[in-house]
């Protein structure tokens, strides 16, 4: 039997026990390049955790789950990091869990939001909610296991949610 997840906006406050939001909101900017453009400091820290870890960036393009989309498993990176942002605007869902597994959360991104998981946060892989959906990932490589499954019992099921 699945349990309905409820799926709640993404806000650095509920979701900081997992990881960091990642957005310009809320954070000061930086006028640089003679006024023509603003940065935005250390929006997320990079952990990867080991001397021969190695930060990496990779673009993934996904595809959105089928309907209804059922949450089997969660994934964690005990080596290091781990974070999506988005290359559109399109808003994706994220699905975390407490260290037990005991308690599950679904959240969606308002399109503009990247999260970035704490080492050892269990989390679902990425939920893309339109074709093709680019996505620019920063995480570890370098040797050593550094994602472990573990399938849920019971089964979640993502509760009404739209683009």
């Amino acid at each position: 039997m699945a349990v309905t997840l409820a799926i709640k906006e993404l806000r650095a406050a509920s979701f900081s026990p997992f990881g960091t939001v990642i957005e310009t909101a809320g954070h000061p900017a930086l006028s640089i390049n003679e006024g023509n453009a603003v940065r935005f400091d250390r929006l997320a820290d990079i952990d990867v955790q080991d001397t021969e870890g190695k930060p990496a960036i990779s673009i993934f393009q996904a595809r959105p789950w089928p309907a209804p989309i059922e949450i089997k498993m969660l994934e964690r990176h005990p080596l290091g990091s781990q974070a999506f942002f988005p290359l559109t605007t399109t808003p994706f869902l994220v699905v975390v869990a407490d260290i037990e597994m005991k308690k599950v959360l679904a959240f969606k991104t308002n399109g503009k939001q990247g999260v970035s998981f704490h080492r050892n946060t269990w989390h679902h892989p990425l939920l893309a909610l339109e074709d093709g959906q680019e996505f620019l990932i920063v995480d570890r490589v370098g040797p050593g296991e550094n994602c472990e499954e573990k399938p849920l019992d019971p089964t979640y099921v993502l509760g009404d949610f739209t683009i």
